[in-house]
């Protein structure tokens, strides 16, 4: 997983936690999370706010390499 902060800064999460990888790295302790608002009128979690850092949160995309 990638979280990239509103200045383009990068951090890549390896393992299954990554609030908790995010705090760790940042040196923080607490996380707000950030929300968008979608096209249909849904509202989904897609980051987090940690010591003025809005980071939003990208998953893999995995694509067939055979098509």
């Amino acid at each position: 997983m990638l979280a990239i902060d509103q200045y383009g800064q990068k951090f890549y999460i390896l393992g299954k936690h990554p609030r908790a990888e995010l705090l760790e790295a940042l040196g923080r302790k607490k996380a707000s999370k950030m929300y968008r608002d979608k096209k249909d009128g849904r509202v989904v979690h897609c980051g987090y706010v940690i010591g003025g850092h809005w980071l939003t949160l990208y998953a893999p995309v995995e694509t067939d390499v055979n098509r």
